[in-house]
């Protein structure tokens, strides 16, 4: 590329459409152990650690019947309730043939994390998958970011994390990499406008032309 010598993604809100598949999946647990449903800011307020951390506090000593309960449902209803945004496994794979690293950088467990890599068959484009389960530190901490950089030992400057949330501002801001963020289907839009992130993209079309012109 002639700007960015590695590129890290989030998944959930950034390559894929799965905040629906989620909240199903926390409710079906939450229903059946906690007996009652929970609206989608209640499960976003939940947001940070991984799964299992959130369904260990939910469901104590019955957290490995849950925890097997919640990856089944998440994995049945992954089809139905799931998808990539259109146009972005295209990029990926345009980023990949020119053998650029290509870093996942998630708060999801890496459990999650490769059904849903493997389902949109673009798990094996990534060199390199750091997950919340990876990490002493879930974002904002640039924890992910700084494994993937010392790895390929890149120069910060020429790497981009395309996130979006406000939390992958400040993870790339600390990290000392460049940070698009990506506003198509983001929960936090205020929140990451405010940081002033050095790229912003509102439709897949837009980021994929920023990513092609950038492709030698």
């Amino acid at each position: 590329m002639k700007n960015f010598d590695g590129i890290i993604f989030d998944i959930d809100g950034t390559l894929t459409a799965t905040n629906k598949l989620i909240f199903a999946s926390f409710n079906h647990i939450a229903e059946k152990y906690l007996h009652k449903k929970l609206t989608n800011e209640e499960i976003l307020a939940q947001f940070g650690p991984t799964e299992d951390v959130i369904l260990k506090k939910w469901t104590e000593h019955r957290y490995d019947e849950a925890r097997s309960d919640y990856y089944d449902f998440y994995e049945a209803n992954h089809e139905e309730l799931a998808d990539i945004f259109p146009g972005l496994k295209k990029v990926i794979e345009q980023i990949k043939s020119k053998n650029i690293p290509l870093g996942i950088f998630t708060g999801k467990g890496r459990e999650s994390s490769l059904i849903t890599l493997k389902a949109f068959d673009i798990l094996n484009c990534f060199d390199y998958i750091v997950t919340g389960d990876d990490v002493d530190e879930h974002k904002p901490s640039p924890e992910g970011i700084n494994k993937f950089v010392d790895t390929y030992k890149l120069n910060r400057e020429r790497v981009l994390m395309v996130g979006d949330a406000h939390v992958d501002v400040i993870a790339a801001r600390d990290a000392g990499v460049k940070i698009a963020s990506v506003l198509w289907d983001s929960t936090y839009k205020e929140k990451v406008l405010a940081l002033n992130p050095d790229f912003v993209f509102y439709t897949v079309d837009e980021f994929a032309g920023f990513i092609l012109n950038n492709l030698e």
